[in-house]
């Protein structure tokens, strides 16, 4: 056996479906989920492109086995906490965690082949809703909804050219009110200027919008 053939021995010897999966997770967070090949990933683990199918099947089974763990990262609502309460601890822990794997948002709801943490999750959520007092189908409108508006959410944040309040202002006076001159754009200019004033922070948002969908959807749900 040459040298370069007992090193790939060795390096595929310390494999394991874990190492792979954060392996993949790492690359995602770092390149997106498109760049991601079997080939691409055997390379970044010292391995050979064939033993990784010894882990996982398919792309598709890694992606599911990689979505696990993003939803094993968020919380699930606890059975003593209110519903509201539980739904906003878990959304905004959602949030977090999108935020730090933002290739997988538009995979959360596409997985046919779900794991465990993913069903674990969902039964948690759905429970949480039940227990409230909404009936099924109002719980299953409930949960879209309130999805809806998390993905939705770290999507957009995902595309904004700031961050933080400190950032949002720097460029709000350097970029965009030199676009808006008063005369012919008043009310962006007005805006602009009084969110600079104020020391706007956009990550507020979130919340200002996740208690507005739990104050729509209180009434929604019969006495428990």
């Amino acid at each position: 056996m040459s040298a370069r053939e007992e090193h790939q021995v060795a390096s595929d010897a310390g494999l394991s479906k874990q190492r792979v999966v954060v392996e993949a997770i790492r690359l995602a967070d770092r390149e997106g989920v498109d760049g991601l090949s079997m080939r691409r990933l055997a390379g970044a683990l010292g391995a050979g492109a064939m033993s990784l199918y010894h882990y996982v099947a398919s792309k598709e089974e890694l992606l599911d086995a990689m979505i696990d763990i993003v939803f094993e990262q968020i919380e699930i609502p606890r059975e003593e906490t209110d519903w509201q309460s539980a739904m906003r601890r878990r959304a905004a822990s959602a949030r977090q965690v999108l935020a730090s794997h933002p290739w997988a948002i538009g995979l959360m709801e596409s997985r046919t082949s779900p794991g465990p943490a993913n069903l674990r999750h969902r039964e948690a959520v759905t429970a949480c809703l039940r227990r409230a007092g909404f009936p099924v189908v109002m719980a299953t409108h409930a949960n879209w909804l309130l999805d809806s508006y998390v993905y939705g959410f770290a999507l957009q944040q995902t595309s904004l050219p700031f961050d933080t309040a400190g950032e949002f202002a720097n460029m709000t006076e350097n970029v965009f009110l030199p676009q808006l001159p008063p005369d012919e754009f008043p009310y962006l200019n007005e805006s602009a200027a009084a969110l600079v004033a104020a020391g706007y922070d956009p990550a507020e948002e979130f919340t200002f919008g996740l208690d507005l969908v739990l104050a729509a959807l209180e009434p929604l749900r019969s006495s428990a």
